[in-house]
Order: structure tokens, then C-alpha cells, then sequence
């Protein structure tokens, strides 16, 4: 008589199996809205995130150009007697990028992808020397405030050409998205910074 209930208990034991397999295999872009980043780390990044290696690149390179643009702004606004709106687009530059590194290092998690080292990478046009850095931060009043102007909107241009390879290159939607508002953002703020420029 124990031959049924050995019968129920294998067939019970096997649902239990097969729906365990199946809540931790879901395939990418397939489950529930929302849970498919659980999954990310074991599965292969770009299939799982829709990420290729240029959006990689893109989020490693642009973390480390907004955190040097984010550097000057700092220095800048550690300065007395800087114009007035010179220090309100430093505020502004800040505002914008210091959320926008902590959406590309999210991205870089999320893809499972382990950032290339940048210090042998080429981060493109627009990056500050050691120099420029101790130059900016040696000049006083107006003179650091036209410097400020003059080196970040060279470092702007560099992102701008960085964040257009993106559109053409990158798949991930988020990215690209970011890539094109910064295109938009940083080519409006270097034509504020030209007219500063011409004021100072």
C-alpha cells in the first residue's frame, strides 16, 4: 500500500523542481516587468542588458569626464571673487553630472560589466593635463573665471564628440537616450560659456 503515496510524493517532489527551474531561469526580456535585472549578473551582460561594448566604453569614459568636470567646478567654486555667473554654471554643471555618473555606474552594475582601467585609455578630446588642473587651481578672480570658461568648454567638446559616437555606435536605449541629451545640454552650455567669454 505504500507504493501510491511513494507515487504522490515523487510527483509532488518533481513539481516542486520544475517550478523552482523555472522561477530562476527566465529568459532575458521575458518574466515580469521589472525583474530581469536580478538575473543580469549570471547571464552573458550584453544579451541580458541589451548593452554592447560601446555603451561599456561610453559610461566608463564619460564617468571619468564628468568627474573631472566636476573637479573643476569644485575648484572654481572654492575661489573668492569669481563672476557670479560664472559660479552659477559650475552649480549647474554639477547639478546635471554627479546624477548622471550614478546612472552610468548603476548601468555598469546592472550589465555585470567590470569597467576597463581608464588609465591607459585614450578618454578622447577635451581631457584636462595634471597642467591645466594646476593652472586652474593657481588662478585668482577674473583670470580663473575666464580659465574655467576656456577649459571647459574644450572639455565639453570632448564629451560632445564622445556622446556622438554613442548615438552611432551604442544599442542600449538608456544610454544612447543620455548620449543625445548631452549632445543637447553641453552644446547649449558652451555657447552660454562663449558669451561669458566675451564679457569678462
Amino acid at each position: 500500500m505504500n507504493t501510491p503515496a511513494a507515487a504522490t510524493a515523487a510527483l509532488t517532489l518533481t513539481s516542486l523542481l520544475v517550478l523552482a527551474g523555472c522561477s530562476g531561469a527566465t529568459p532575458s526580456g521575458g518574466g515580469m516587468p521589472g525583474m530581469d535585472h536580478g538575473s543580469s549578473s549570471s547571464a552573458t551582460p550584453a544579451q541580458s542588458a541589451d548593452a554592447n561594448e560601446a555603451d561599456v566604453m561610453f559610461a566608463t569614459m564619460m564617468i571619468e569626464h564628468h568627474t573631472q568636470a566636476i573637479e573643476m567646478s569644485d575648484t572654481l567654486l572654492a575661489k573668492d571673487g569669481i563672476d557670479e555667473r560664472v559660479t552659477a554654471l559650475a552649480e549647474q554643471i554639477k547639478a546635471a553630472q554627479e546624477p548622471e555618473i550614478a546612472q552610468m555606474e548603476g548601468w555598469l552594475e546592472d550589465w555585470g560589466a567590470n569597467a576597463p582601467d581608464t588609465g591607459s585609455m585614450d578618454l578622447g578630446g577635451g581631457m584636462m593635463s595634471e597642467e591645466d588642473m594646476q593652472s586652474l587651481e593657481q588662478a585668482t578672480g577674473t583670470d580663473a573665471a575666464r580659465l574655467f570658461l576656456q577649459q571647459m568648454i574644450e572639455h565639453h567638446r570632448g564629451a560632445i564628440k564622445m556622446a556622438q559616437e554613442e548615438t552611432g555606435n551604442g544599442q542600449n536605449s538608456d544610454a544612447v537616450a543620455l548620449a543625445n541629451q548631452i549632445v543637447e545640454s553641453q552644446t547649449s552650455e558652451i555657447a552660454t560659456m562663449e558669451e561669458l567669454l566675451a564679457t569678462l
